[in-house]
């Protein structure tokens, strides 16, 4: 009977924790919102959770991280993931360099992460799943700051270093995490610290004068600094009084000479075309002068005295003026014939140097054909030669056969004239060389 009662009393303390247990949810905690490290660093991010149920060995629980998304991909990239009591998988390419120290009993699921890189700069997450036990916070997010020390900036300057103008001292590091913050002071000729400008801005390492003059020439240093440390980079300001722009004096420079080239042509036509009418003008009076004198000489003729001089028909000069335009066409003319008749001798030699290629053409064609006639030729040629060479060989072979035939026959008849001499010579041996 007790028991009974104790385990009644067992069962009933067992169903309250469960119940109670249920009232609760998951929990996942990082312990800091932003570590910070220095680049090349093995670093460990601890993960921590409270589930509300207890957990066994067939309990499902799958335990991911991952790292957010940036402003322009808004989705997240898995690192890792674990299933409880199946192991790890692992992305690609974190391989080698991530790994995950977990404990699902106690609620460890620690991130390690090894030669961390500017591209680490990002927001990691820790996320638990459990089945049937999905309220609460099942996740939590820390942010990872790679700390890079600004590399040495590079100064520059911006605009044209004259009076009166406006132009940007610019100062930039390449790298740097946090991101380096940028601060500019002067110094005059001397080395000195001088006071800048009153115009003067200083945003994110870009130093803005306004209306520059001789003052305000000097060395003008930047420093590039973040928590870890800081660089810095000069630059030396001198500003100058206007000059000529290159292109513009060269501009002036081609129009003065251009200018000069049209007024010489201009010269040198009207030049021309005044000479042509002096010209024109000497050759119409040594005419005139040769047409009033040529007819005194030839056509003089008695006059009585005290007669008067005809005077001079204007129609006359008119008719000889027309009469040397009409000399001048007909120049023309010959010269247009002259070249009419070199136009025809081209073409003639030309149509003469068509016909010879065309000749060479066709004996060109008459060789091919006598050459594909010699090659049937020789062909037929080595064909016979074979055909003798065959019967040579035949006619040898008989020739050979003929010839052992005759020598066993020569050697049988002085065989049979031995036999018949030695039985004419008694008691003389018998040859047996025959056969040698």
């Amino acid at each position: 009977m007790k028991a009974l009662e104790m385990e009644g009393g067992v069962f009933r303390l067992t169903l309250l924790c469960v119940l109670l247990s249920g009232v609760g949810a998951v929990i996942v905690t990082i312990d800091k919102e932003t570590y910070e490290h220095a680049r090349g660093d093995n670093i460990t991010i601890p993960c921590r959770f409270t589930p509300s149920i207890t957990i066994n060995a067939q309990t499902i629980v799958v335990i991911t991280w991952s790292v957010e998304g940036t402003e322009a991909d808004a989705e997240e990239t898995g690192i890792l993931t674990h299933f409880y009591g199946r192991g790890t998988d692992i992305k690609k390419q974190y391989e080698g360099r991530v790994a995950l120290d977990v404990d699902v009993p106690s609620g460890k699921a620690d991130l390690k992460l090894s030669s961390i890189t500017l591209e680490d700069n990002k927001e990691f997450k820790c996320h638990l799943l459990i089945r049937g036990d999905d309220e609460g916070t099942p996740y939590d997010t820390a942010r990872l700051v790679v700390l890079v020390a600004p590399s040495t900036p590079i100064c520059k300057i911006e605009g044209k270093t004259e009076y009166g103008q406006n132009i940007n001292l610019t100062c930039r590091s390449e790298e740097g995490s946090p991101p380096p913050t940028y601060k500019w002071e002067s110094r005059d000729v001397r080395n000195m610290p001088q006071a800048v400008p009153p115009r003067t801005t200083d945003r994110g390492g870009i130093m803005s004068l306004y209306n520059i003059s001789k003052e305000t020439s000097g060395y003008y240093i930047c420093t590039s600094s973040n928590k870890i440390r800081s660089a810095t980079c000069n630059v030396t300001l001198a500003v100058m009084p206007p000059s000529m722009n290159i292109g513009s004096t060269a501009g002036i420079i081609g129009g003065v000479v251009a200018l000069l080239i049209i007024l010489i042509i201009i010269i040198y036509c009207c030049c021309c075309r005044k000479k042509k009418k002096d010209e024109e003008y000497a050759m119409g009076v040594r005419e005139d002068e040769y047409r009033d004198t040529e007819p005194a000489k030839n056509t003089e003729s008695p006059r009585a005295d005290g007669e008067e001089d005809l005077p001079v028909n204007r129609n006359d000069q008119y008719g000889e003026r027309s009469e040397r335009s009409y000399d001048r066409r007909s120049d023309y003319d010959d010269r247009r014939s002259d070249y009419d008749d070199r136009r025809r001798d081209y073409d003639d030699r030309r149509r003469d140097y068509d016909d010879r290629r065309s000749d060479y053409d066709d004996r060109r064609s008459d060789y091919n054909d006598r050459r594909r006639d010699y090659d049937d030729r020789r062909s037929d040629y080595d064909d016979r030669r074979s055909d003798y060479d065959d019967r040579r060989s035949d006619y040898d072979d008989r020739h050979d056969r003929n010839n052992g035939r005759n020598a066993d026959n020569y050697r049988r008849d002085r065989r049979d004239d031995d036999q018949s001499y030695d039985n004419r010579i008694p008691n003389k041996p018998p040859r047996t060389d025959y056969d040698d």
